[in-house]
C-alpha cells in the first residue's frame, strides 16, 4: 500500500475523536496528516513528510487555537425581555405624561408615563423607552 493511504488512514482515525470530543486539535493534526499525504503524493521523502506533517500541525494549533478562544470569549450580547425593550421607540396610543398613558411598543400596548414630570407626549408622537418598571413602559 502506498505511504499516502496511510496518512490518510491516519487523518480519519484523527477525526474520530474529533467528532467523539468537539475537541479541535484533532481535526488540526488530521490535517497535517492530509498535508503529509499530499507530500508522499508529490514524491517527498519520508522525512520530508514528518517535517510537513509537524510543520502544518504545530501551525495550525498555534494560530487557529488562539483565534478560536477569543472568539470563544467574545460572544454577542443577546438581550431578551425587558432588557431588549429599553431604547426601543414606541407609538403613543393615549396621552402619555407622569400619570400614565398607552403606548404601542413592540406590538403590544403597554402602560406608560413620561420620565420628566413636566413632559406630555400626545397620540401619533414617537417615544422612546428608557426603562421598564414593573408593567410600566419610562419614556421619553
Amino acid at each position: 500500500m502506498d505511504g499516502w493511504v496511510w496518512w490518510l488512514i491516519a487523518a480519519v482515525g484523527l477525526g474520530i475523536p474529533l467528532v467523539l470530543t468537539a475537541m479541535p486539535e484533532f481535526g488540526m493534526v488530521a490535517v497535517g496528516c492530509v498535508a503529509g499525504a499530499v507530500t508522499e503524493a508529490l514524491g517527498g521523502g519520508r522525512v520530508l513528510q514528518v517535517v510537513v506533517f509537524a510543520i502544518v500541525s504545530v501551525a495550525l494549533i498555534a494560530v487557529v487555537r488562539p483565534l478560536a478562544n477569543r472568539n470563544r470569549r467574545q460572544r454577542p450580547e443577546l438581550r431578551s425581555g425587558i432588557e431588549a425593550l429599553k431604547g426601543r421607540q414606541a407609538v403613543v396610543l393615549e396621552r402619555v405624561d407622569e400619570a400614565g398613558g398607552r403606548i404601542k411598543l413592540a406590538g403590544e400596548i403597554w402602560s406608560a408615563r413620561s420620565l420628566d414630570a413636566g413632559q406630555a407626549y400626545e397620540p401619533g408622537q414617537r417615544v422612546d423607552v428608557v426603562d421598564i418598571e414593573g408593567a410600566t413602559a419610562v419614556v421619553m
